[in-house]
């Protein structure tokens, strides 16, 4: 299999989130290879470590962005991720190749429902851009998205509505393992 990186971005994974937890931890089992990064654990304080970051995405084959949707696009910890880690340099500019040919995969949350998220309202895909405008800048191939919807909070509050998130969850997380692992 492929060196396969997945950085996390939710900001507050073991504290504040279901789908997220559970997604990454049956991305664990099922891809017992991988390197999760999980950004809220190591970057609490939001003060990147840009060296090591650089060289986990150096090292990998396929990256797997792995966030809930917040307010239409990144959680800002993933948003200062890249501000600091993609660099003129280092991802982009005349000298910055090191991520050209690699493979980026993008797998998000969403509280709302599927039916919110159509071209008559909000079109998931345009929320997107940002990824697809930065794979062109940075030479990455985006091979894939998936998006696991109606996962809200609210949701918590219902035992059984609690147990179909989780068990919804760990079925996105093995569509992921398999896109991941077919690449």
């Amino acid at each position: 299999m492929a060196n396969v990186l997945i950085v996390a971005g939710h900001p507050r994974i073991n504290d504040d989130s279901v789908a997220n937890k559970t997604i990454l931890e049956e991305l664990e089992r099922l891809l017992p290879g991988a390197e999760i990064d999980r950004l809220g654990v190591l970057y609490p304080d939001y003060v990147i470590d840009v060296d090591a970051e650089q060289a986990k995405l150096a090292a990998a084959d396929v990256i797997v962005l792995q966030y809930p949707l917040w307010w239409y696009g990144f959680p800002s910890l993933l948003a200062k991720w890249m501000e600091d880690v993609f660099v003129r340099g280092f991802s982009h500019g005349s000298t910055g190749i090191a991520l050209r040919g690699k493979k980026l995969v993008v797998s998000l949350t969403a509280g709302a429902p599927k039916a919110y998220y159509s071209a008559d309202s909000v079109d998931i895909n345009a929320l997107l851009t940002p990824v697809t405008a930065t794979c062109t800048l940075t030479g990455l191939e985006c091979v894939g998205s998936l998006c696991l919807f109606g996962v809200s909070y609210a949701n918590r509050t219902d035992e059984a509505l609690l147990a179909d998130m989780v068990a919804r969850s760990r079925e996105h997380a093995k569509r992921l393992a398999d896109l991941v692992t077919n690449l």
